[in-house]
């Protein structure tokens, strides 16, 4: 089987499948008002997972990253965790998580399969922590963080979306945390997304401008990996912890697109940023079908455009910001 690839020779080794639309948080920058069920609820079983990875994996996928909404909610996440890491060929299994599950369950997940973790800390200020996510819940996040140490992940990082105004000003408290601990913080570059243009323009902070104030300090960049998300990252002698950049308005963010996603209602989006989506889930009934759905993902793929179109103020469908870490 022939290795997935596009129209512009970029070759896509790594899924973000998401399990489910429901999340207990109401962060600013995503879901403000709190999740609202829109009726269409039914999300991808564990057969159709089974079914959607061993396609990818077929296609030469590597690596899948577990996301939602909150993929830790579904009663029977740790069994999907295990399909997933179960299918021969996939490598690395992500999780990408508001961790107030976390401390509970760190152990059992990294016995199920679990490789890499990724939590959303957008402040190290419980205060700051619970105007922006909505839940006072940091204490609890934190020690999820630390029992995932504790556990031994192969890779835990922290996401945290730099706000204007809010977090922006903790830049420096969040590398001082990192000086001493071997996790990567890794900072989203806010996007401007279908309802929030006026929330864009209170706090959005360049990501461009970071990267500068941050080589000047003697941070050094890392090689990226072919199965890696689309962070620029770096290094500091004088650190434990690395630093990740996910800037979306940078030149040339979509040249190394490496990516693909599955909806939790199963649809193939080529871009976070691009209209409807590509039903799979007729062709998720029966194993007899993987033939038919290869030939899907395959033909699919062909149509995925060069770039996004964020720069134009066109953001596709998406109607907030998604997390992007990966």
């Amino acid at each position: 089987m022939t290795q997935l690839e596009d129209g512009f020779g970029r070759q896509f080794y790594y899924l973000r499948l998401s399990i489910t639309d429901v999340c207990n948080f109401r962060c600013t920058y995503c879901l403000p008002d709190g999740y609202r069920p829109n009726g269409r609820n039914y999300f991808i079983t564990q057969a159709e997972v089974a079914r959607i990875t061993r396609a990818f994996a077929a296609l030469g996928t590597q690596k899948v990253r577990i996301t939602g909404g909150e993929p830790t909610m579904r009663k029977d996440f740790t069994e999907l965790l295990r399909t997933v890491a179960d299918t021969p060929g996939i490598t690395k299994v992500a999780l990408t998580t508001n961790g107030y599950r976390l401390a509970k369950h760190a152990q059992e997940w990294r016995d199920a399969g679990l490789t890499h973790l990724n939590v959303s800390v957008d402040s190290l200020d419980p205060k700051m922590f619970h105007q922006i996510t909505g839940e006072n819940l940091f204490h609890e996040v934190m020690a999820g963080v630390d029992a995932a140490l504790d556990a031994g992940f192969e890779q835990v990082k922290l996401n945290s979306v730099l706000l204007k105004g809010l977090n922006g000003k903790e830049l420096d408290q969040f590398l001082d945390w990192i000086k001493t601990r071997p996790v990567e913080m890794r900072f989203i570059e806010l996007m401007q997304t279908g309802e929030m243009d006026q929330f864009f323009e209170r706090h959005h902070m360049s990501g461009e401008q970071i990267k500068q104030r941050m080589l000047q300090q003697g941070w050094q960049s890392v090689l990226r990996e072919k199965d890696a998300g689309p962070a620029e990252r770096f290094w500091h002698p004088d650190y434990a912890g690395k630093l990740g950049l996910i800037m979306p308005y940078s030149k040339d963010f979509c040249a190394g697109c490496n990516r693909l996603r599955v909806s939790a209602q199963g649809k193939l989006h080529l871009c976070l940023f691009g209209e409807g989506g590509v039903e799979l889930r007729d062709l998720l009934a029966a194993d007899e079908q993987q033939d038919e759905l290869i030939a899907r993902l395959q033909s699919a793929l062909q149509t995925k455009r060069e770039t996004h179109y964020l720069h134009q103020g066109d953001a596709g469908s998406t109607p907030h910001l998604a997390s992007i870490g990966g």
